[in-house]
């Protein structure tokens, strides 16, 4: 008897405890698919006005309207994109905090010594939002003419003028780097916190120049506030027609293009990461977030997160590669 009442004490334990497993199974599988039940930080890693601001706020508009949840937008501004990653990385993998970087982290690596954060280890990749050319844009008070004319006044005047960059180690510093590489010229380097302080300068004067991500700068383009000399790459881009590519101006080697990605903390649970992606295609798809990115030259990169991690390797050598030969070093 004793046997029997062990053993079906034993048994009961057993089923409660199956039954409490499964119950616990059952609230943890529906709290995640129930994701999200509070607000989304997406932590931009650069002051408000600069160009992954420039998408990553019309991204979160469309989101909140096409699927009822909400993203916020934190500007972590500092270190050329560095401080705000590294405090992405370091954030609950719970779905509630996302990372919005651009192909300045592909560049990082190779320019600063040490980071407290793994761009390729630290995150898993969900999707690469926007692709945009590079712009060379002058303020025409500053510098009056074309493309021609400017080149004439920059190889007049050796570090006589300056270019702004949203920080040192960013794509518009590499971006100038190789563009004085290329033409033989030399220009004084400017570094701020974040293209949108850069832009401001360069508006109102007291920078020369800027090597910007076209999404930033077209809405001052369009405005008249600063004029566009030259797009990078092989192509005129169809949102500035007018604006002659780098290889209709004899620098069939200058190709710079800004692009960015969305990623989560590493450790996000898988399922999360997938309804993460699914909204974030179905709002790329919207024919609102297709006029916005059109209008700033972009493309959205139509990749899977596998592939989209792929691609942040491969321009990890390669802008290594690009730091490299161009000697470019921290201000």
């Amino acid at each position: 008897m004793t046997f029997h009442f062990e053993h079906s004490v034993t048994r009961r334990s057993i089923l409660r405890g199956a039954t409490a497993g499964m119950a616990a199974l059952s609230l943890t599988s529906h709290a995640q698919s129930a994701w999200p039940v509070k607000p989304v930080t997406v932590i931009v890693p650069f002051p408000a006005g600069g160009g992954t601001d420039a998408f990553a706020r019309p991204l979160s508009a469309q989101f909140a309207k096409l699927t009822g949840k909400q993203l916020i937008i934190d500007n972590r501004g500092g270190a050329g994109g560095t401080l705000g990653a590294g405090i992405a990385a370091r954030a609950q993998p719970d779905g509630y905090t996302l990372f919005m970087g651009a192909v300045h982290h592909a560049i990082a690596p190779s320019m600063y010594p040490k980071l407290d954060y793994d761009i390729e280890k630290d995150f898993v990749p969900l999707a690469l939002m926007a692709n945009v050319p590079q712009v060379l844009v002058v303020n025409p008070k500053n510098i009056p003419g074309d493309f021609k004319a400017f080149l004439t006044q920059v190889r007049g005047k050796p570090g006589g003028f300056n270019y702004g960059s949203a920080g040192a180690g960013t794509s518009h510093h590499l971006a100038g780097e190789l563009f004085k590489q290329q033409t033989q010229t030399f220009i004084t380097h400017i570094p701020y916190r974040g293209a949108g302080p850069a832009l401001q300068d360069l508006i109102s004067g007291n920078v020369d120049m800027m090597f910007d991500g076209l999404g930033s700068s077209a809405a001052h383009i369009k405005g008249g506030r600063i004029k566009a000399l030259m797009v990078s790459g092989a192509k005129r881009n169809p949102a500035f027609p007018n604006v002659p590519c780098a290889t209709e101006l004899g620098l069939p080697d200058y190709t710079v293009t800004t692009w960015y990605g969305m990623w989560a903390p590493k450790g996000t649970p898988p399922d999360v990461q997938a309804r993460i992606v699914e909204d974030l295609r179905k709002v790329a798809a919207t024919d609102e977030l297709k006029t916005i990115w059109a209008s700033n030259g972009a493309e959205f990169g139509n990749l899977t997160p596998a592939q989209f991690g792929a691609f942040v390797s491969a321009e990890v050598k390669r802008w290594a590669a690009v730091v490299k030969a161009s000697g470019a070093k921290l201000d």
